[in-house]
């Protein structure tokens, strides 16, 4: 694998940071005074302060971020709210490890929101966005050995195509990783408009897509790289095994993978038995634990979508930890 240090992101904040769901999200959770709530994204820390300020004057927030520069940007929100706000560098999907460790056990509230933030896509060097050429990175986190650019790179022709294919949801994924690999057959990519200009010339032009040609692939890539599928499974059963009886899980996703997982994670942990329809009598003693606060995804609406049209992908789902 490449030998490339973690590059340190920037340390302005990018305009319009803005916090997807704000209002939603604080519904959803109800945070109280005396709570305790853990924000498993700080990112640029809008959800955290929401939780602060709500939960005012006696509730306290842990939040984790695998970026340790989201969490030394958190310093000035320490010092605003003294000791109702610990932050933690660490991911998400060891959650229930933190809130036993800090005390936070068990929890009235767990929030994740899966998107990238402004910081992280602002600053060239971490490669998320190919708006501005920089190196093919895409970690969010020290802890990631693997790079964008180790993928692209070495992978498979077959290999390549399904990745960008199953993380990308991209139809013209065999197109693309046989571009990929006939041009790093005489040179290496290293930054993202390298790859951006491959993939864009791989995908057949005029088929009516809002979106960058190498949007998907890049998706693909940053999934991989984090192992993020995996890592939000690890997250959804560890919130639920810290949760108290009544406490709420609340989940912001920005794509169909991962709100896929969220909503067959609560789907499944709100039925009694999951054996198969035939099977006459139950035999896999699984019970209910959670019950969904609400039956679809909650949408942002047309005045936040103007106001932040990052949040036109955004789907919050909400369930209820049961007694």
């Amino acid at each position: 694998m490449t030998d490339v240090p973690f590059m340190e992101p920037q340390r302005a904040a990018p305009p319009g940071h803005t916090p997807v769901l704000l209002a939603e999200t604080l519904a959803a959770l109800q945070p109280h005074s005396g709570g305790r709530y853990l924000d498993g994204t700080f990112g640029g820390g809008g959800h955290t302060r929401a939780l602060l300020a709500a939960s005012a004057p006696a509730g306290w927030v842990l939040a984790l971020d695998a970026d340790p520069a989201a969490i030394a940007r958190g310093a000035a929100l320490v010092a605003e709210f003294g000791d109702r706000l610990t932050l933690r560098e660490g991911n998400f999907s060891n959650l229930a490890d933190y809130a036993r460790e800090t005390g936070f056990a068990p929890l009235d509230g767990v929030l994740l929101d899966l998107g990238l933030s402004s910081y992280q896509l602002a600053d060239s060097a971490r490669g998320f966005s190919f708006n501005s050429d920089g190196p093919l990175d895409m970690r969010f986190g020290p802890g990631a050995i693997t790079t964008a650019a180790d993928l692209v790179n070495t992978l498979p022709e077959d290999e390549l195509a399904n990745l960008i294919f199953t993380y990308g949801e991209d139809r013209w994924a065999r197109r693309i990783a046989r571009a990929i690999v006939r041009h790093r057959a005489s040179a290496p990519f290293t930054t993202t408009a390298q790859l951006a200009a491959v993939v864009a010339r791989a995908v057949p032009a005029g088929r009516g897509s809002k979106i960058h040609p190498a949007t998907r692939t890049f998706q693909a890539l940053r999934i991989a790289v984090n192992r993020e599928l995996d890592v939000l499974e690890a997250a959804l059963a560890g919130a639920l095994d810290v949760l108290a009886p009544g406490g709420r899980l609340a989940v912001i996703s920005f794509h169909s993978l991962e709100d896929r997982i969220v909503k067959q994670f609560i789907r499944r942990e709100a039925t009694d038995c999951l054996c198969p329809p035939a099977t006459p009598v139950c035999v896999c003693g699984h019970r209910a634990t959670v019950r969904p606060v609400e039956r679809k995804g909650i949408r942002a609406g047309e005045a936040e979508i103007a106001a932040n049209p990052r949040s036109r992908s955004a789907t919050l789902r909400v369930a209820e930890k049961l007694p």
